[in-house]
């Protein structure tokens, strides 16, 4: 699948690389957060053409805040969060006392100096799903190759925390596709 990758793509799997072994990230592997982080970074791209299309440019921020906090939760999108409260539990509660007891960002996964750790950095379950699904994004639009526009469209289709970071910034599947493919975009490919 990595030989239909654009220059592009490769590059933004890089950065998600870069990002888990720097500072940024924090933890083993490359997660879509990741992968997301990193198309935020691309300049003169088809994907940041579409995001900067669609506003974000200006909210690049926002997004990196969004996705700071949701790492802070463990991962859990806000839509969890809410789920759990209406069953009783009090998410910012429980991060709060991890927090007073094990440091800020405790619940984010980050094991750096902490047990035993290969050192080698790896795709998690949700990036590789990611990029599986950037091969049927591309496919279903009848591209031959697979660009960082479709890594963006691929994380706004699946579950999770990217996808409603990006919606909640207007960022959504259809509208990806309006600003790549006009308003004859092919149906969804999930």
């Amino acid at each position: 699948m990595f030989e239909r990758f654009t220059k592009d793509a490769r590059d933004v799997v890089k950065g998600a690389y870069a990002f888990v072994e720097g500072s940024g990230g924090g933890g083993q592997c490359v997660e879509p957060e990741h992968l997301l982080l990193a198309l935020l970074d691309r300049e003169g791209s088809r994907g940041s053409f579409a995001l900067a299309a669609l506003g974000l440019d200006e909210r690049r921020e926002s997004v990196r805040e969004a996705l700071r906090e949701a790492r802070r939760r463990a991962g859990l999108t806000q839509a969890e969060t809410d789920a759990l409260a209406g069953l009783g539990i009090d998410v910012e509660e429980i991060v709060a006392r991890v927090e007073e007891a094990h440091g800020v960002g405790a619940l984010a996964g980050d094991r750096k100096g902490k047990g035993r750790w290969s050192g080698r950095v790896s795709f998690g379950r949700g990036a590789k799903e990611v990029l599986e699904r950037s091969l049927r994004v591309a496919l279903a639009q009848r591209d031959r190759h697979i660009g960082d526009e479709h890594l963006l469209l691929a994380l706004t289709l699946g579950p999770g925390v990217p996808a409603e970071v990006l919606a909640d910034h207007g960022v959504t599947y259809e509208s990806l596709v309006r600003v790549l493919y006009g308003s004859g975009g092919e149906a969804k490919a999930g």
